[in-house]
Protein backbone atom coordinates (compact mmCIF):
# COMPACT_ATOMS: atom_id res chain seq x y z
CA UNK A 1 0.00 0.00 0.00
CA UNK A 2 0.97 3.53 -0.68
CA UNK A 3 0.34 6.73 0.55
CA UNK A 4 -1.67 7.33 -2.79
CA UNK A 5 -3.56 4.20 -2.43
CA UNK A 6 -4.90 4.61 1.12
CA UNK A 7 -5.95 8.11 1.10
CA UNK A 8 -7.53 7.54 -2.63
CA UNK A 9 -9.15 4.54 -1.23
CA UNK A 10 -10.89 6.62 1.60
CA UNK A 11 -14.17 7.35 0.36
CA UNK A 12 -14.34 3.78 0.03
CA UNK A 13 -13.30 3.09 3.91
CA UNK A 14 -15.66 5.92 5.36
CA UNK A 15 -19.18 5.12 6.18
CA UNK A 16 -21.56 7.40 4.86
CA UNK A 17 -23.42 7.26 8.44
CA UNK A 18 -20.58 8.47 10.19
CA UNK A 19 -19.94 11.14 8.18
CA UNK A 20 -23.79 12.10 7.58
CA UNK A 21 -23.94 15.96 8.82
CA UNK A 22 -20.32 17.13 8.82
CA UNK A 23 -18.76 19.03 6.37
CA UNK A 24 -14.90 19.75 6.07
CA UNK A 25 -12.05 19.32 3.66
CA UNK A 26 -8.48 18.38 4.63
CA UNK A 27 -5.22 18.78 2.13
CA UNK A 28 -2.86 16.40 2.42
CA UNK A 29 0.93 17.06 1.26
CA UNK A 30 2.94 13.74 1.04
CA UNK A 31 6.13 14.07 -0.27
CA UNK A 32 7.66 10.76 -2.30
CA UNK A 33 6.97 8.35 -4.81
CA UNK A 34 4.36 7.40 -3.45
CA UNK A 35 2.64 10.35 -1.89
CA UNK A 36 1.30 13.54 -3.64
CA UNK A 37 -1.08 16.33 -3.02
CA UNK A 38 -4.90 15.26 -2.42
CA UNK A 39 -8.00 17.10 -1.36
CA UNK A 40 -10.71 15.24 1.32
CA UNK A 41 -13.70 16.58 0.79
CA UNK A 42 -17.17 15.59 3.30
CA UNK A 43 -19.90 16.86 2.59
CA UNK A 44 -23.69 16.30 2.51
CA UNK A 45 -22.63 12.37 3.82
CA UNK A 46 -20.09 11.94 1.22
CA UNK A 47 -16.25 11.42 0.97
CA UNK A 48 -14.47 12.87 -2.06
CA UNK A 49 -10.63 12.89 -2.88
CA UNK A 50 -8.94 14.58 -5.84
CA UNK A 51 -5.79 15.00 -6.56
CA UNK A 52 -4.45 18.37 -5.99
CA UNK A 53 -5.48 21.28 -3.22
CA UNK A 54 -9.27 22.83 -4.05
CA UNK A 55 -10.22 25.22 -1.59
CA UNK A 56 -9.58 26.15 1.97
CA UNK A 57 -8.63 23.20 3.87
CA UNK A 58 -9.73 23.24 7.53
CA UNK A 59 -6.44 20.83 8.53
CA UNK A 60 -2.83 19.99 6.35
CA UNK A 61 -1.67 16.66 6.82
CA UNK A 62 2.12 16.55 5.91
CA UNK A 63 4.28 13.53 5.98
CA UNK A 64 6.92 11.72 3.59
CA UNK A 65 5.13 8.84 1.96
CA UNK A 66 6.62 6.08 3.93
CA UNK A 67 6.31 7.62 7.67
CA UNK A 68 2.17 8.14 6.51
CA UNK A 69 2.30 4.39 5.20
CA UNK A 70 3.53 3.33 8.56
CA UNK A 71 1.34 5.80 10.78
CA UNK A 72 -2.09 4.69 8.52
CA UNK A 73 -0.85 0.77 8.90
CA UNK A 74 -0.12 1.14 12.89
CA UNK A 75 3.39 -0.10 12.36
CA UNK A 76 3.64 3.62 13.60
CA UNK A 77 1.90 5.58 16.95
CA UNK A 78 0.53 8.42 15.64
CA UNK A 79 0.91 10.44 18.62
CA UNK A 80 4.65 9.61 18.72
CA UNK A 81 4.91 10.24 15.02
CA UNK A 82 3.65 13.60 15.74
CA UNK A 83 5.87 14.63 18.71
CA UNK A 84 8.57 13.51 17.06
CA UNK A 85 7.92 15.93 13.93
CA UNK A 86 7.25 13.20 11.19
CA UNK A 87 3.68 14.16 10.52
CA UNK A 88 2.34 17.09 10.84
CA UNK A 89 -1.41 18.68 11.26
CA UNK A 90 -1.92 21.95 11.02
CA UNK A 91 -5.71 21.64 12.64
CA UNK A 92 -5.35 19.16 15.34
CA UNK A 93 -8.90 19.54 16.74
CA UNK A 94 -10.07 18.89 12.94
CA UNK A 95 -8.16 15.90 12.69
CA UNK A 96 -8.95 14.63 15.92
CA UNK A 97 -12.17 15.15 15.13
CA UNK A 98 -11.96 12.64 11.91
CA UNK A 99 -9.12 10.44 12.68
CA UNK A 100 -11.14 7.55 13.87
CA UNK A 101 -13.74 7.76 10.78
CA UNK A 102 -10.78 8.14 7.99
CA UNK A 103 -8.81 5.07 9.92
CA UNK A 104 -5.78 7.48 10.08
CA UNK A 105 -5.73 6.26 14.45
Amino acid sequence: MTAKDFITGLPDKVSPDAIDGHNTLFHFDIPGDGGGAYTLSIADGKATVTEGHEGEAKCVVTANDTDFVDIVSGKTNPMMAFMMGKIKVSNQGEMLKYAKILGLM
